[in-house]
């Protein structure tokens, strides 16, 4: 149940990290929407891994295959199947997993709840799951796109105590925040961003960052009350990703330090529609999409395999030390770009279906 995200739209994500491939399934997909392998390439060729000396050196092409679900490049209605193949797999690199839990990975409470672990890498607690993720996310973002003309731009804000200055969520695009290696739009500060990166690798360790994320377009009314929220189903998809570890949308805790009067958005005409003066509130009232820009951001831990030796007990509680050897990312956040965008498609594409089925007579 647990590998499976969506009502409407559907995903199955499956694989582990250092098995033959990972993939997903969507169901729900409408039938005669134009989709072919170059629909969903460029986000994955965004979000694979050595794309430089700020991330892991894993070399994986991701190259993706559509196996199911479409003919001659438009989809039939029945799922679609996306299959990305792992090539550069070195299970030998995680020997030490059989003889202690790594600290800070899910080692223990996947052994404590299965009974068994991949014998490679993190399985499906690993973040090269994201990949079948990202995957589904750009064919949701095509039909959010082409449907809706909905945007999803989403950037790095900050590295560690580094962080950017603010940007326009009205004009901030992927060109712009591609133009930088860590994805920062904010050009001086990307430039310390990546030495900072590049210092804790060096150091062997680790360092963590938040990644922000602009919504543009999406209709008034997505949401469901009350337990389908968009706000809260937002959060669990962004937490849901590998090191994510706290979510807000609008101005967030920020908004604890101000008072009602300060933090409300009034409503004002925009055109033939009404809009909000300002959007604190972050595109979402009452867990209900209200037509202006849907604003937020992802916080994420420092990477837990870093490059120093840890103290931690064996599987039988002695005392030992262990040193990782499995390649992995200083800093997640360049990479986490493209796997909140993706997230937030598939929370919209959802989103969209069900409004869309609510809708009809």
């Amino acid at each position: 149940m647990g590998n499976t995200f969506g009502s409407a739209f559907r995903v199955t994500t499956f694989g582990e990290s250092h098995g033959p491939m990972v993939g997903a399934v969507i169901d729900g997909l409408p039938s005669s929407f134009k989709l072919t392998e170059s629909d969903v390439q460029p986000q994955l060729d965004r979000r694979r891994p050595g794309q430089s000396d700020l991330t892991t050196p894993r070399q994986e092409k991701d190259t993706v295959q559509i196996i199911s679900g479409t003919e001659k490049g438009v989809t039939l209605g029945s799922p679609v199947t996306l299959v990305i193949g792992n090539r550069d797999t070195r299970p030998e690199d995680y020997g030490e997993m059989r003889s202690a839990p790594r600290p800070s990975h899910a080692d223990f409470t996947y052994q404590s709840k299965y009974g068994v672990l991949a014998s490679s890498g993190g399985g499906r607690a690993s973040a090269r799951e994201t990949a079948a993720r990202v995957a589904a996310g750009a064919v949701a973002e095509k039909f959010l796109r082409e449907r809706f003309g909905v945007e999803i731009v989403a950037w790095v804000q900050s590295v560690g105590d580094l962080v950017a200055a603010d940007q326009n969520v009205a004009t901030i695009s992927r060109k712009r925040v591609d133009a930088t290696l860590v994805r920062c739009p904010d050009k001086a500060m990307a430039a310390d961003m990546a030495n900072l990166i590049r210092n804790v690798k060096e150091a062997g360790d680790s360092v963590g960052g938040v990644v922000a994320c602009v919504c543009r377009n999406v209709p008034v009314g997505w949401g469901e009350p009350v337990f389908g929220k968009l706000s809260g189903l937002l959060a669990g998809a962004m937490l849901s990703i590998p090191a994510a570890r706290g979510f807000e949308f609008g101005l967030g805790f920020a908004a604890t330090r101000l008072r009602g009067s300060e933090h409300n958005d009034p409503y004002v005409k925009k055109g033939r529609r009404l809009g909000t003066l300002t959007n604190h509130s972050g595109g979402i009232q009452g867990g209900i999409s209200n037509g202006e820009p849907i604003v937020f951001r992802v916080a994420f831990k420092p990477p837990a395999t870093i490059g120093r030796a840890q103290s931690t007990v064996d599987w039988d509680g002695h005392d030992c030390e262990l040193k990782a050897r499995g390649r992995h990312d200083p800093c997640v956040v360049p990479r986490a770009v493209p796997v909140v965008e993706a997230m937030a498609a598939l929370v919209l594409a959802d989103a969209a279906l069900m409004a869309t089925a609510a809708a009809r007579p």
